[in-house]
């Protein structure tokens, strides 16, 4: 697959980078310290700042202080993050001008994540803190068009969840899916791969 377009917008977790042990881990040691079954965590976190997921799951807890807590134990978790297959051949070839990064993750946790994965830390990184409401609002992927200095529908956005096609979709982007975290079902009706093997980018514009 060769994906046109004049610049290409990744999310990161489930995208990019594959950082399941990290996350699971993570939340699982959450919920058992205020009594919360993993299962109805990894319900709703998927590709939301940790904030989100502990406002809506732990309403009587400080959602800042408990997301910086783990956000900063996860930026040192380097075991089990790897580049999803096929992403480091693909981002090689790729203008440093021309590509970024648009993720529910602060940009210490990106950036860590990032490094571990053996991928290059992008020129463009939009991340939790920059934007007042995460996806499926659009507002970090508009940002990100913007700082590449690109029309939004010049770009293409490459998503791993429900919510991220929507926010790509609402910034007017055209889409291509990774099923790595949903089913191709679930995936909102959008083009998908499985992952990056195979798939190229030709810069148009």
């Amino acid at each position: 697959m060769q994906l046109e377009a004049k610049a290409i917008l990744f999310d990161m977790d489930g995208t990019l980078v594959d950082s399941t042990v990290c996350v699971e881990a993570m939340w699982r040691a959450w919920g058992e310290r205020h009594g919360i079954r993993l299962e109805a965590i990894l319900a709703i976190s998927h590709g939301r700042p940790t904030r989100e997921t502990v406002r809506e799951l732990a309403p009587h807890l400080d959602e800042w202080a408990e997301a910086l807590a783990m956000d900063t134990e996860a930026a040192g978790w380097r075991d089990g993050i790897v580049a999803l297959p096929g992403a480091m051949e693909l981002v090689a070839t790729l203008d440093p001008d021309a590509w970024g990064v648009v993720t529910s993750a602060p940009h210490p946790l990106a950036e860590a994540r990032i490094s571990f994965a053996g991928l290059p830390q992008p020129r463009v990184l939009v991340g939790s803190e920059d934007v007042r409401a995460g996806k499926p609002d659009p507002e970090g992927y508009l940002l990100g068009a913007q700082m590449l200095g690109v029309d939004p529908e010049e770009c293409v956005a490459v998503e791993d969840r429900p919510a991220g096609i929507s926010a790509a979709r609402a910034a007017g982007m055209r889409v291509l899916a990774v099923g790595t975290t949903f089913p191709p079902e679930e995936l909102l009706g959008a083009e998908w791969v499985r992952d990056f093997r195979g798939v190229s980018f030709r810069r148009v514009g």
